[in-house]
Formats: structure tokens, sequence, C-alpha cells
């Protein structure tokens, strides 16, 4: 497997882990339909919660969180568009972002709530 690809496996079971202590039940990982793909879909209180995962090894391109730009986040509405209808879900949806900065050993994980609307 790719480094990178490694590298983010590792993020998302942390992210997962991370959204467990958070008390998130997770129903999906790794969701995909058509070429749309969500990281991780949880539940949160009354709220249904798309989660996109961004892992790198260091800060020195900018924060991991600035890679969800506007495209990505247009994919993951109509991809959450697709989930909500395919399983019937009536509950408010909130999208998400995790950033993870992996340095050797080291694990610095950022949860941003309601990172973005839909638009």
């Amino acid at each position: 497997m790719a480094q990178h690809n490694e590298l983010g496996h590792k993020g998302e079971a942390a992210a997962v882990s991370y959204l467990e202590s958070e008390g998130h039940r997770i129903l999906e990982k790794n969701w995909r339909l058509h070429g749309y793909e969500i990281d991780i879909i949880t539940t949160h209180g009354d709220c249904i919660v798309f989660v996109e995962v961004k892992t790198r090894t260091s800060e020195q391109w900018g924060d991991p969180e600035s890679f969800v730009g506007t495209q990505r986040m247009r994919r993951l509405i109509k991809a959450a568009h697709q989930y909500l209808l395919i399983h019937r879900i009536d509950l408010p949806a909130r999208f998400d972002i995790v950033a993870i900065i992996w340095d050797g050993d080291r694990c610095d994980l950022e949860h941003f709530e309601d990172a973005f609307m839909a638009f």
C-alpha cells in the first residue's frame, strides 16, 4: 500500500476513535456511490454528521482543513444528499472536518464541527 494511503487510513482510524469518544455513533466508513465518497458518517445528538478527514505529516503546505476546497465541499454535499435519500433519513445534517497532523508517533487532531453549510 502506498505511504499516503497508509497515512490516510491511520488518520481515519484516529478520527473514528476520537468521534466515538465524543459520543458519535459510527454509521459508515468510506461510503461510496457513483464516484462520490464520504470518509465517515455518524449520528451525534439529533444530527447526522458527514465527516471529511484530512491527514498530513506536517503543516508545511498549510493546515489540513484548508485542503477541503469548494469543489470537495460540493461533492460531499451531493454525496450526503444521495445517502439521505437512499437511507430515507430525515434528520438535520451537519458537515464536519477532522484535521490531523501525524508527525512520527505524535498525532495532533482538531475537530471542526459544522465546518461548512450546504449551498
